[in-house]
């Protein structure tokens, strides 16, 4: 574990780094909202179709705020904690928004288009489809090619930033602490070995290096085009490249108990229910007895039935083939089956969070 990195430091030099994270976060919470308004009034003019989402109630508005909040507090407590190195606090991709954004906008019409039309199903004619199997052949989201081209990954992080008012990374970033308190506790034999299971952009395992910096890190992920983008991203920091290899979670190219420990950040709910039990199954596979699993992903309805309504916008708004069936999916079932044990379950704002860890 890092040395918490706040501990030497004078207390306005610590207040004053704790409001500009806090400005630097509400910033973005203001932009992805405006982005949302408008880009809804556009499509509205452009488009106008019945409406497809329900109002949110005051209460479940003021529920949104206070989650809000507590995730930016346990973000900040778990970096002052030394879990991680504060200056990820401020690592905000703005030259990657700046380049990016603007052809965001050029291509929402079109997912507009596809997602008034009911066509989930378009890709590029030189994406070779039978390399994929049938449920990845998504338009997730309405976007432009699934996430099989250079322009869907480059526009991905974008596109989640908006979408969760600039928190992802914060999210993200939950899955750091539950692994240096394990290992705290328990002390892995070395080499440290983390797999990040469907790492898509890169951004989970970018953090882990920061967190982790002695650990050797693996990424898997089916797009060839993400990968790309995340040798791209992870090449601009110091140290040995995470080992990226393309495939397909539910038959993960590993060995028997090799890695110390693995995350997923944002699959579980994109996966049809029994490949969510085969995918816990094999990462329970090459899992070291004594190592530890945290998932991420979408709060779920099963034990959040006041939030039902905001899930149901979400399936009415995005093409999400499998989330009604993934927020009335039990995890814990899945992973008992699987020979796993949960530890712990937590919420951050709009994510949920396994903590498992593999008997010894």
């Amino acid at each position: 574990m890092l040395v918490a990195p706040f501990a030497s430091q004078l207390p306005f030099v610590e207040e004053t780094l704790h409001s500009s994270y806090q400005a630097l976060q509400w910033g973005k919470n203001i932009f992805a909202i405006a982005h949302k308004t408008l880009s809804a009034r556009l499509l509205n003019t452009i488009f106008p179709t019945e409406e497809r989402t329900q109002p949110l109630s005051p209460e479940l508005q003021a529920w949104l705020k206070e989650r809000y909040e507590a995730l930016l507090q346990q973000d900040w407590q778990d970096a002052a904690a030394g879990f991680y190195p504060a200056p990820l606090l401020f690592d905000a991709p703005w030259e990657e928004f700046l380049r990016f954004y603007p052809l965001l906008l050029l291509d929402l019409p079109q997912m507009w288009q596809r997602a008034r039309s009911r066509q989930f199903q378009e890709f590029a004619k030189n994406v070779r489809l039978e390399d994929y199997p049938p449920y990845y052949r998504q338009n997730f989201h309405y976007q432009t090619d699934g996430y099989l081209s250079e322009t869907s990954a480059n526009l991905y992080d974008v596109q989640v930033e908006l979408l969760f008012g600039g928190t992802a990374d914060a999210m993200r970033r939950r899955v750091i602490a539950p692994i240096a308190q394990h290992f705290g506790a328990h002390p892995a034999t070395p080499p440290l070995r983390i797999l990040d299971v469907a790492c898509g952009t890169g951004r989970t395992l970018k953090q882990l290096r920061y967190a982790f910096p002695a650990a050797v890190l693996f990424g898997l992920d089916l797009s060839p085009a993400y990968l790309r983008k995340a040798n791209a991203l992870l090449a601009t920091q110091a140290g040995a490249l995470p080992q990226l290899i393309q495939g397909n979670a539910e038959s993960l190219p590993y060995v028997d108990s090799y890695f110390s420990a693995i995350t997923c950040v944002f699959l579980f709910h994109e996966l049809p229910a029994p490949v969510r039990q085969q995918v816990i199954h094999e990462c329970a596979r090459v899992l070291q007895p004594g190592g530890i699993f945290v998932i991420c992903d979408s709060i779920q309805a099963l034990d959040s039935p006041e939030q039902r309504p905001m899930m149901e916008n979400f399936a009415n708004l995005f093409h999400e083939p499998f989330y009604r069936s993934y927020i009335e999916d039990d995890l814990n079932i899945r992973l008992e089956k699987a020979g796993l044990v949960v530890k712990e379950v937590q919420h951050h704002f709009m994510s949920k969070y396994w903590v498992v860890v593999k008997p010894a």
